[in-house]
């Protein structure tokens, strides 16, 4: 198996990754995981579409991620993946579009307007 890459975005996060066969490690920026993420709850968002089709310990995954913060990294990690799995094989895609993993979340941050301190805050207003 040649070297499989893919793209994930989740708000101002992008998560670049390349999937090779190998032992189940997880670079991301050249630094380990378990270093990049020290939470166990977004270790496992992370590794949710490989333990859905138990492929966890089969490939390496080389990750270059930059923008957004750790939830919005995660998640855009986590669609990467998905997505890279269906490359590999096509069978996976509906499993993992049942558990929503290759939807893309397009939610992302309104814009503050003129006039107003934030994005839909109105200023405080009073007749007298």
């Amino acid at each position: 198996m040649e070297v499989i890459n893919a793209l994930g975005r989740r708000k101002a996060a992008i998560a670049r990754i390349y999937v090779s066969e190998g032992s189940g490690k997880i670079t991301i920026n050249k630094r380990d995981l378990k270093d990049y993420f020290p939470s166990e709850l977004v270790q496992y968002v992370v590794k949710q579409p490989l333990n859905l089709l138990d492929v966890a310990e089969k490939y390496d995954i080389k990750v270059n991620l930059r923008g957004g913060g750790f939830t919005g990294q995660s998640q855009a990690l986590r669609l990467a993946i998905a997505r890279a799995l269906v490359k590999i094989n096509e069978e996976d895609k509906k499993a993992l579009r049942n558990e929503g993993f290759l939807t893309r979340d397009s939610r992302v941050v309104e814009r503050k307007k003129p006039g107003q301190p934030k994005a839909r805050r109105r200023f405080q207003f009073s007749k007298r």
